[in-house]
């Protein structure tokens, strides 16, 4: 009896909206994983040349 037609729709929108919002934050993650990863080896570059040692 509580399984009216929009409260099926309303949980599959709840469902969806959350399946995005963990899309995006993974992909979101994934990003700043890469660019921490581009900074280790920026960085990596300048310490072996020694311009960061003052």
């Amino acid at each position: 009896m509580n399984d009216r037609p929009d409260d099926k729709k309303k949980h599959e929108t709840r469902e969806e909206r959350l399946r995005a919002a963990l899309r995006a934050n993974l992909q979101r993650r994934k990003a700043q994983a890469r660019a921490r990863a581009a900074d280790d080896k920026t960085g990596r570059q300048d310490s072996d040349t020694g311009k960061d040692d003052a």
